[in-house]
């Protein structure tokens, strides 16, 4: 269960990524392309991300 943690962890870092890339039209060919909003919740989705994985990381080391 515990690298069920770190690998959506490291989804939604990917994903926030992306959504920052394209909020900050870094990346281009989307609707979400040069939308403000996009690189914030991006920015948000990326964090909890982090979150996830540091989570993940602990729950592993504590039990192992």
């Amino acid at each position: 269960m515990r690298w069920v943690w770190l690998v959506l962890g490291v989804l939604a870092i990917l994903v926030g990524s992306v959504w920052t890339l394209q909020g900050l039209n870094i990346v281009g060919g989307s609707a979400m392309s040069g939308h403000g909003l996009f690189a914030v919740i991006g920015l948000i989705v990326g964090v909890i991300g982090v979150f996830l994985v540091v989570f993940g990381a602990r729950r592993r080391a504590a039990s192992a």
